[in-house]
């Protein structure tokens, strides 16, 4: 058996759970299977999976190596596409990641559209409030939002978001509007997940930071919002975050967008990924999202 379908049989195996389901998969039998699973662990001299009679799950030495099996077989698979001239249309599977709400509001309906034009394509979608690391997850393209640091991978700004600062109409007839950052240190604040739960509020304007009784704390910013718009506080947003509300009313914003600070985007990749039809034709979506406004 040759080395790359021996990888094709054991990311199959991991994929069903089972090496009866890998087999029919793969038009084999499930001895042919069993034989070919144990020839690779003899060759790599690791055991990948922990066998019983009902089931298979991988071993840590397995789903350390899968990721970066899979990620070889896909660079394969559209090195080969690009070599026959087929990359004008998309194959295969593109995996990505962002953040929940943004990628609810702005990234799913992209995915909508590439998959409805083009029917080779599919997409592995991954919504996280935290950053993941692209290799080890199997991410083709990361959004992210806020400043990067130091990497080897390529990024790409499709545009930006800014913080507001927010309260309900019923919360500032109690407590009064602020006029500045500086008034904010006499209110309460809801903090919610990331930057905007710190015990400091900071601006990129020259204000300094703000620090105030931080009244509740969630974990959650669909619960922040809630909160927000119940009067508990002065709650601190990305702009599309808080749109809908701001729109309907529910919610007020409390100081010029001139005082706050703008907040870049971009999507991460491998610099590898640059050359796949998939990998382009999503960036080139989102970019024109972007320029419409997030």
């Amino acid at each position: 058996m040759d080395r790359l379908a021996s990888y094709e049989m054991f990311v199959a195996i991991a994929r069903e759970g089972s090496l009866s389901a890998a087999a029919r998969r793969l038009g084999l039998s499930a001895q042919a299977v069993t034989r070919r699973l144990a020839a690779l662990e003899g060759r790599l001299g690791v055991r990948l999976f922990h066998r019983t009679t009902r089931a298979v799950s991988l071993t840590a030495e397995g789903a350390e190596h899968l990721p970066r099996i899979e990620r070889l077989l896909r660079d394969l698979a559209e090195s080969e596409r690009e070599l026959l001239g087929s990359l004008a249309e998309p194959h295969g599977e593109l995996a990505i990641t962002a953040p929940v709400m943004f990628g609810q509001l702005h990234v799913m309906p992209v995915v909508s559209e590439l998959l409805a034009q083009y029917p080779a394509l599919d997409i592995r979608l991954l919504l996280l409030d935290r950053n993941v690391r692209l290799i080890e997850e199997g991410i083709d393209v990361a959004l992210r939002i806020g400043d990067l640091p130091d990497s080897a991978l390529r990024a790409v700004k499709i545009g930006s978001v800014r913080e507001v600062i927010v309260a309900s109409p019923g919360y500032l007839a109690r407590k009064g509007h602020p006029a500045s950052t500086a008034d904010l240190a006499g209110h309460d604040l809801i903090a919610s997940t990331g930057p905007r739960g710190a015990a400091e509020w900071r601006f990129g304007s020259g204000d300094g930071a703000v620090r105030a009784r931080r009244r509740l704390k969630v974990n959650t910013v669909s619960a922040a919002l809630a909160a927000a718009e119940a009067g508990v506080g002065l709650a601190n947003f990305l702009s599309y975050q808080a749109a809908e509300a701001l729109a309907a009313g529910r919610l007020i914003e409390v100081l010029p967008p001139g005082q706050a600070r703008a907040i870049p985007i971009h999507l991460l990749f491998e610099a590898g990924r640059a050359n796949s039809a998939a990998t382009r034709l999503f960036i080139d979506a989102m970019r024109a999202r972007g320029a419409r406004g997030f």
